[in-house]
């Protein structure tokens, strides 16, 4: 049974891998295609570039991505702030 838990974390993370390469690939044939648009997929990939930046600058990438996790979580709350202060005053 011990043996088996290094295999899971192991298929875990390359499914999880895989995933993520295939939302990068249907998200660049997306916007090949013209199907979004280039800002929304920028916005989308701020928490995966500061990530990899925090992971890169901390010691620990597991302090890296509670950082980034509460960074990105400050980010969207001003940003849902901003827009709703817009919609009141515009």
């Amino acid at each position: 049974m011990e043996g088996l838990v290094p295999i899971t974390v192991w298929v875990v993370l390359v499914v999880t891998g895989m995933g993520l390469l295939a939302i990068g690939l249907f998200g660049i044939r997306s916007l090949v295609q013209g199907k979004i648009n280039p800002m929304s997929m920028i916005l989308t990939m701020v928490p995966i570039a500061l990530l990899v930046i925090l992971g890169l600058i901390m010691d620990s990438w597991a302090e890296a991505a509670v950082m980034a996790f509460l960074i990105s979580l400050g980010l969207t709350a001003g940003a849902l702030l901003l827009s709703g202060v817009r919609g009141l005053f515009g």
